[in-house]
């Protein structure tokens, strides 16, 4: 029940918990048990609405940062990278295999400001070997939510 629960709350966090119980076919009391337990283990961290954030009217940088870093001795890449997450400007932070080592999702109010964390917050610490930043220009799909308004058409368009 625990996998079913879970992708209910990743599709819609919104959904009550009584309509849950009756999507799982289980009583009440139970998924709000669940529920309880998953938040208590640290499995469901918090709770987000998605927003598409071409549409809001401020002022919004996102940017994806690859970063290079020498693993320590004794701690790997986690010292560096949970402090590199500590930072209000970090959104995401993950450890990934192939070219680089950490990927960064960092936000700030514009160009300027990203440059600014990158140059003189990100590169400065001790262990961080390079990064490589890309701005983000449009999101599309974001936490498996389509950003575009749904159209008339449902099929798509066939050109030769």
């Amino acid at each position: 029940m625990v996998e079913d629960l879970l992708e209910i709350l990743r599709t819609n966090a919104k959904e009550s918990p009584e309509t849950m119980a009756k999507m799982l076919g289980v009583e009440l009391n139970e998924v709000e048990r669940a529920i309880s337990k998953l938040e208590s283990r640290g499995i469901i961290r918090g709770w987000q609405a998605i927003i598409n954030e071409d549409l809001v009217p401020q002022e919004h940088v996102t940017a994806v940062i690859e970063v290079r870093v020498t693993p320590e001795r004794e701690g790997g890449f986690n010292r560096v990278a949970e402090r590199v997450a500590k930072f209000d400007e970090v959104e995401a932070a993950y450890l990934m295999s192939g070219g680089y080592d950490l990927l960064l999702f960092v936000s700030g109010k514009n160009l300027l400001e990203v440059a600014r964390f990158v140059s003189e917050k990100l590169s400065t610490i001790h262990g961080v070997l390079s990064t490589a930043t890309h701005f983000r220009l449009k999101t599309y799909k974001q936490s498996g939510v389509l950003m575009a308004k749904p159209s008339d058409e449902e099929r798509l368009v066939v050109s030769p």
